[in-house]
């Protein structure tokens, strides 16, 4: 079975920063770092990061992001990276991106974190070196989870940023 795991470790009122580990065996091995939208009370479509839980992984081999990493990604591509079965959520994708501008409630992943600047950068790398293992194994017919845990502590609105 496939288990990824991602620790939040930080956020602040417009992203949330985590890093995404695979657990193999009682090793966990570093993937890439993340960035989400931040936490919200009530969720607003698009711009809430899911709760944290346990959920299924699979590949979603349809859609507009699909289409696209297709053509950008060819033969590397073998369907989106697709969190399922979040309770008031659908389509929670891991896929490029920067910024929160760009999460639209997915999960980026980079390999820089720059928290204090809501951003990640070289998603792109991050991205080809963690897919391709990754989907070549739900693509053969594994079993996948993601273990979202939160280690940050979401700022009080009323307290400002």
């Amino acid at each position: 079975m496939i288990h990824l795991e991602l620790l939040r470790f930080a956020s602040r009122p417009a992203s949330t920063t985590g890093a995404l580990f695979e657990l193999q065996g009682t090793e966990r091995r570093f993937r890439a770092f993340t960035l989400e939208d931040e936490h919200r009370p009530s969720k607003i479509p698009g711009k809430t990061r899911i709760p944290a839980g346990t959920y299924a992984l699979t590949l979603r081999r349809e859609g507009g992001f699909h289409v696209r990493y297709s053509a950008r990604f060819g033969s590397m591509h073998r369907g989106m990276l697709w969190v399922r079965d979040v309770p008031g959520f659908e389509y929670i994708l891991f896929h490029l991106g920067n910024t929160t501008r760009d999460t639209e409630g997915c999960i980026l992943t980079g390999d820089t974190a720059q928290p204090l600047s809501d951003q990640i950068l070289l998603s792109e790398a991050a991205y080809r070196r963690c897919y391709p293992p990754i989907a070549a194994r739900l693509d053969a017919g594994e079993p996948g989870i993601l273990q979202v845990i939160d280690f940050d502590t979401p700022p009080n609105p009323s307290e400002g940023a």
